[in-house]
């Protein structure tokens, strides 16, 4: 009797993300893992006017929804949120009808999201809900609400079911974990998948000897992401203005958009900092490692917020993969991985301190090489590699249950 070998056919992924791709590096280093491993990946979100409404971009089908993010008032969010929810819901469903995903991966935010995803669950499709951040800190974060307001509740209204209505719950870091496993579902629901940098992308720009900035006199500091005002830029322009007395050559380049741009452009003209801050604007990934490669020090100058304290925020990754010193706030979603001498921490919200570490960063540069290669060993045991295994693995099994 006759056997035929019959190739298994490969699983299929939906993907539902309010951002726009491939910018979002988180969706996309996720899509592109399980594209290289063989599987057929669609991927559904925001359009921008000079995009193509359907793309193939490095193995990943992208199908763009006409929503546009424009940030401002909580009103303006809920309308975007609501937009797209109806829209993605609908293309879903669709896609589902033709494609028969065994598995739909939702990325919060918001977390509501994940009921688009309804027709694919009811005829057996596996449901992920990647919970980038947590919503009701990001927006006590945001709009200063307290935790006992009617908006915040109805946001861990939100969160649990949520949760409930998913198999399996994505999230990057332990302090995120921690929170969602106290108030929405077991910690064995939950995965961190931590969002270290495509080492193909960075690593092949990485420097592995930095110069040493006091001898050239100059001082290239890097801040890129979201430019809003929890993000302390505000605090490293005060720092910077500080520091101009003792380095004369310093240099402050700011990559990202956000609703904080045209607040922070008015501080660098009150400070007079024009010949020191350029601002870049939102660019691509690619663009953000080469840069990262020519600057001497990144900056994540967080205030500190309900939120920020349990954030560990990419950027951390990204400047340590390339053997560059970055200087972080002393938050709990960071102290959960590095120790005081693995890492340069400042005390979030201070401009004394901020421009104390940079000061101490461009003065002994050899002597903190060593704290350096202490972050290095801490990276390494995160590095992309080893968590898109952990990903496509867990992706795997639930396929072909």
């Amino acid at each position: 009797m006759n056997k035929t070998n019959k190739k298994k056919k490969p699983i299929r992924v939906g993907m539902v993300c309010f951002s726009y791709y491939p910018e979002d590096v988180r969706p996309r280093r996720e899509c592109e893992a399980l594209s290289e491993k063989g599987m057929s990946v669609d991927m559904i979100c925001l359009k921008k006017p000079d995009e193509p409404s359907t793309e193939r971009v490095n193995g990943v089908n992208v199908y763009r929804l006409p929503v546009r993010r424009r940030r401002g008032s909580m009103g303006r969010y809920i309308f975007e949120y609501a937009l797209f929810f109806l829209l993605s819901f609908f293309k879903l469903t669709l896609l589902y009808i033709r494609k028969r995903y065994q598995i739909v991966q939702i990325h919060n935010m918001p977390d509501f999201l994940v009921f688009a995803a309804l027709v694919p669950k009811l005829f057996g499709a596996r449901i992920i809900l990647d919970l980038h951040d947590p919503m009701p800190e990001v927006f006590m974060s945001k709009y200063a609400n307290s935790h006992h307001s009617r908006t915040i509740r109805l946001l861990r209204f939100i969160e649990k079911w949520s949760i409930r209505f998913s198999n399996v719950i994505l999230t990057p870091n332990i302090s995120f974990r921690d929170i969602f496993a106290s108030r929405s579902c077991g910690a064995d629901k939950i995965h961190i998948v931590m969002n270290s940098p495509q080492e193909d992308i960075f690593e092949k720009y990485a420097d592995p000897i930095p110069g040493e900035p006091a001898s050239r006199g100059t001082l290239k500091l890097m801040f890129h992401g979201t430019v809003v005002e929890r993000h302390g830029l505000d605090t490293a322009l005060e720092a910077i203005d500080r520091l101009r007395p003792k380095i004369a050559g310093i240099e402050f380049n700011v990559f990202g958009q956000g609703d904080y741009v045209e607040r922070f452009l008015e501080i660098v003209d009150e400070r007079g900092l024009q010949d020191v801050v350029n601002y870049h604007g939102q660019v691509q990934l690619e663009e953000i490692v080469r840069n990262i490669s020519v600057n001497d020090v990144g900056l994540i100058p967080n205030k500190l917020s309900t939120f920020t304290n349990l954030n560990f925020p990419t950027r951390i990754f990204e400047f340590i993969c390339m053997k560059k010193p970055v200087i972080v706030p002393r938050t709990q979603g960071i102290l959960d991985y590095f120790s005081e001498d693995s890492l340069f921490f400042f005390q979030a919200g201070d401009a004394d301190s901020l421009a104390e570490r940079i000061l101490d960063i461009y003065s002994n540069w050899e002597k903190n090489r060593e704290v350096l290669d202490k972050g290095y060993a801490v990276y390494d045991q995160y590095r992309w590699g080893l968590q898109s295994k952990y990903y496509v693995d867990l992706v795997s099994t639930l396929g072909r249950k």
